[in-house]
């Protein structure tokens, strides 16, 4: 797990809140693979304590606060992310939208990933998800810079088939949790700008977040995307995701599908969750869509890939080794139904292919 073969992990807190520090480090250290070996206010300490360390015992893992005194989290990232060997950087943010919007700048400009600071009403750090997400982002990002890919990521997954005559799937649907802003960006940066396909996106994300990933995925030049506001009619090339705190439906209408948003309770914990989505995909085109799961803790989109699977449609999924956590596409994989499994890069480009899609 460790960039260090047989040591734990090491980790840096950098927070302008001693309490906060404090609280990070209790849940860390709980863990005997993970120590804690510095902790500081501002960035301008976090570059001064990462010049200090030598090599050898350096912080392999920065958590990393936004809005701080003195240098804050967006002017520290990039010069952190100078120092060799480079740390993995985890950014905490905020549940505003302008924390959001922070956070995207963050994972723009090198971030691995991000942790939603937990409010108060919600247990705040001692909240049980809360916890357990950071315990997975920290082990899971430093498991992905420890191994090596079991492929090129600029290779198809396996030779593209092209779909059978009248069996070419009407939609896509992508399904991610933990590590998943970064795991789809680098999906849907190897499809065409003109992939013949829409496509559904069910990111586990707060709401607010969702707007400004969208912006952010739409940026990177593969499909268009936006954030679902419901009653859009599904066009190829154009990708909607879920929103924060809404369930992504669809239905049809006639020769349409059209989408919906929902209320429903949390299913595997979740709003937006994957599964009632594809129970609405499968309701509305049977087995003419193909789902692709992706990064994340739980087992979240299994039931409606096996619906899928069952009913004639096609379901890949992303590898152990370029997963942060290997929950989601793990069971899919392990449940025998993916046909396809690999990095993401990796099945984007056989999917174009198979469908006669270039860049």
């Amino acid at each position: 797990m460790s960039a260090t073969a047989g040591g734990r992990l090491r980790v840096m807190l950098c927070d302008d809140s001693a309490t906060v520090r404090g609280a990070m480090a209790r849940v860390l250290q709980s863990d005997p693979e993970i120590e804690v070996v510095a902790r500081v206010g501002d960035g301008q300490a976090a570059l001064a304590a990462l010049d200090a360390a030598p090599p050898a015992s350096r912080p392999e893992v920065v958590l990393l606060d936004l809005e701080m005194p003195v240098m804050d989290g967006m002017t520290a990232l990039p010069l952190i992310l100078r120092r060799e060997p480079k740390p993995i950087v985890i950014v905490a943010s905020a549940l505003t939208q302008r924390g959001a919007a922070a956070t995207m700048e963050a994972l723009r400009a090198g971030a691995a990933d991000y942790v939603p600071k937990p409010s108060a009403a919600g247990g705040g750090l001692a909240d049980p998800g809360f916890r357990a997400e950071l315990l997975a982002k920290v082990k899971g990002w430093a498991r992905v810079r420890s191994r090596r890919p079991a492929r090129p990521a600029t290779a198809p997954a396996r030779p593209a088939r092209a779909a059978a005559p009248g069996a070419r799937p009407r939609l896509l649907c992508v399904g991610s949790s933990t590590g998943g802003p970064q795991a789809l960006a680098a999906f849907l940066k190897r499809l065409p700008r003109g992939f013949p396909l829409p496509i559904l996106l069910v990111q586990h994300m707060p709401a607010g977040f969702t707007s400004m990933l969208a912006k952010h995925l739409d940026a990177l030049g593969g499909p268009r995307v936006a954030e679902a506001a419901g009653g859009e009619t599904l066009k190829p090339g154009q990708a909607l995701l879920a929103p924060g705190d809404r369930h992504l439906l669809l239905r049809a209408e006639g020769e349409s599908l059209i989408t919906q948003l929902s209320d429903g309770p949390p299913e595997n914990f979740c709003r937006p969750a994957v599964d009632p989505t594809l129970r609405s995909v499968v309701a509305a085109c049977g087995g003419r869509a193909q789902a692709v799961i992706l990064t994340g803790m739980g087992q979240d989109g299994l039931a409606g890939c096996k619906a899928l699977a069952a009913a004639g449609g096609t379901v890949w999924a992303q590898d152990e080794a370029s997963s942060v956590v290997w929950g989601m596409p793990g069971a899919v994989a392990k449940a025998g139904i993916a046909s396809e499994i690999a990095p993401p890069e990796a099945l984007a480009e056989s999917l174009a292919l198979s469908l006669g899609a270039g860049r």
